[in-house]
């Protein structure tokens, strides 16, 4: 029991050390600006000043106004115009300080998201293949918001409070009865030291209630998603149920935060009740017995509803705070998560003069348990085309992600005129590399755009050209928007033949040394399938060029073939060799040639 308790206690510990340090990751980009943030603490102090000083400035109008003799309105008149001028103050130094703060707080919080973002796109491919994008979304939406609260109320709630009980307690303590200063502090403790132990025990609510509510966010994006695959499935009915199902633990989880706010609510009510019942019945006391003045229980009055309205709210913003700390922890959590694919120190850009591209000895596994490529080996001459073709789950794909560096490889090393891919910037690599992947997905954006994605700094005159190079143009041109029509969320307005040709046509504009073609047709219908191919052909031509596909007639043209099986090449040849050979590239070409008899 003790020793899970103490484990329990040991989480606890590290999850509140890893959430400040998330706050602490918050300080340089708050500090950048340290000029308007210095000045912003200097206007929050002569703010407190004023505020502290108005029960004092009461307390003298009370007593003049309480003597016998006070038939003179000059002095009174004068502490009321001061009493004004000490509430104006207040209020004028604080909306002073805002308006100062404004720009710090907004460029910390952009600054953050564009980290942030500018990071998730240095992640490697896996650790975009094992998130929902749904729960990123909501975890950096989220993360953004907590930003904005905890600078501000950092900042500007909590430190200037405290600030303001201690000034109060100093002044309670120099001018009356230390049992004052005494009550105000010990309140003050049994106040923070219970709200903080509350707040922690109830963070583990929040914690499943975030949790829960990202699970049924990602449930929700991913089905909007797959829209077509619910519909032709007819599962309406089980994506609602599912997503219910996560919606109640969402409300279990939420339900629970309440109830455990409720006893944090009325703990801290009752520490506050018997702190200010204390204090005024000292200052009773004190009135009753000529120790103290009418104007010094109008002061005490005073502090108290100075001093426990903004503790109340106190107890709120912490609970917030500490919320904030836990949605924050995920923001930064991203941004502190090394990428698995990262340049080399002394990496430099690629030379790429030819574009000839060498597998040697290249083993890979996206789990060390389940090999994918195995010793393999083989050269692209520079403007050379090379296919290679084998059954689904071979490890064709892998070959472009690797060349890519999408991932680095286990063993062996890919080289690009020579070079190897991993001493050289990722950027400067992938200029050199362009690829028509199987499923072209779109921004849903204009055709323009997503033409223009090829190379976005292109002239518009080189985008339309592009577009007319890869047959685009008329299709275009007939659109009621043209170039501006919307294409839907993932390109969904657009045939499959439609894509492939913006894939072509952004191919085009990148203008590479290097192609990659990915399995480009394997989709299409084979009249589509002709005309695409026939494109594809005609920009290969004087190109370094890696062919991998599924249907063996789209690689009859090229230099050289490799069957791949279990990841390893089991035979290597141009067609008319593979064939002589009789092997298992024979068998596959015997094979798609029947099927394509008995489809026809």
């Amino acid at each position: 029991m003790s020793h899970h308790r103490l484990s329990a206690d040991t989480m606890t510990a590290r999850t509140t050390a890893s959430q400040w340090r998330a706050a602490w990751s918050l300080f340089p980009y708050v500090w950048q600006y340290k000029n308007r943030v210095i000045a912003a603490f200097g206007l929050l102090l002569c703010a407190k000043v004023a505020n502290v000083s108005v029960p004092l400035v009461l307390k003298e109008i009370v007593d003049h106004l309480g003597k016998p003799d006070a038939s003179s309105l000059i002095l009174p008149l004068a502490l009321i115009i001061l009493y004004g001028l000490l509430r104006f103050g207040n209020t004028a130094f604080t909306e002073l300080r805002d308006a100062l703060f404004a720009r710090v707080l907004q460029r910390a919080m952009r600054g953050v998201i564009h980290d942030v973002f500018q990071h998730l796109h240095a992640q490697s491919l896996r650790f975009h293949l094992e998130r929902h994008t749904g729960g990123l979304a909501v975890d950096i939406e989220r993360g953004a918001r907590s930003i904005r609260f905890l600078i501000n109320f950092t900042l500007f709630n909590i430190g200037p409070t405290l600030l303001e009980i201690l000034m109060v307690a100093g002044v309670l303590f120099v001018k009356y009865d230390p049992w004052f200063g005494a009550i105000t502090l010990m309140t003050l403790a049994v106040y923070i030291a219970f709200t903080v132990a509350i707040t922690n025990w109830r963070m583990k609510y929040r914690r499943a209630m975030n949790e829960t509510d990202a699970a049924a966010n990602s449930r929700a994006v991913d089905s909007l998603l797959n829209y077509e695959t619910v519909k032709y499935f007819n599962n309406e009915q089980y994506e609602a149920d599912r997503l219910k199902a996560d919606l109640r633990r969402a409300e279990d989880a939420s339900v629970q935060s309440e109830i455990s706010l409720a006893w944090l609510n009325g703990g801290q009510s009752f520490i506050i009740a018997i702190g200010v019942t204390a204090m005024m019945g000292l200052a009773a006391q004190g009135v009753a017995n000529k120790s103290m003045t009418l104007g010094d229980l109008v002061l005490v009055n005073a502090y108290l509803i100075q001093l426990f309205i903004p503790l109340n709210f106190l107890g709120t913003v912490y609970r917030e705070i500490r919320n904030a700390l836990t949605d924050m922890e995920k923001l930064f959590g991203l941004l502190h998560k090394p990428p698995e694919i990262t340049d080399a120190p002394e990496a430099r850009t690629l030379a790429a003069s030819q574009g000839e591209v060498r597998f040697e000895r290249v083993s890979f596994a996206y789990d060390p348990r389940r090999p994918i490529l195995d010793d393999v080996s083989f050269t692209i001459p520079a403007g050379r085309k090379l296919a290679v073709v084998g059954a689904s789950g071979a490890g064709k794909s892998t070959l472009s992600r690797l060349l890519f560096r999408f991932f680095d490889v286990t063993s062996g090393c890919i080289r690009v005129d020579g070079q190897d891919i991993r001493q050289v910037t990722q950027a400067s690599l992938r200029r050199q590399i362009g690829i028509v992947p199987q499923d072209t997905v779109l921004f849903n954006d204009s055709l323009y755009h997503n033409i223009a994605y090829g190379r976005p700094d292109a002239a518009r005159e080189e985008v339309l050209e592009a577009a007319r190079a890869a047959h685009l143009d008329r299709f275009i041109e007939g659109l009621p928007d043209g170039y501006d029509s919307k294409v839907g969320e993932r390109g969904l307005k657009l045939s499959g033949g439609e894509k492939q040709r913006v894939a072509i046509a952004r191919a085009i504009l990148k203008n590479p040394p290097i192609l990659v073609f990915d399995e480009a047709t394997s989709s299409l219908d084979s009249g589509t399938e002709q005309g695409i191919q026939n494109e594809l052909t005609r920009i290969s031509e004087n190109r370094t060029t890696l062919v991998i596909a599924h249907r063996l007639s789209t690689v009859v043209d090229a230099d050289e073939i490799l069957v791949l099986e279990n990841g390893r090449i089991v035979e290597r040849g141009n067609h008319a060799a593979l064939l002589a050979e009789d092997g298992r590239y024979a068998a596959m070409w015997r094979l798609q040639l029947r099927e394509e008899k008995e489809t026809n």
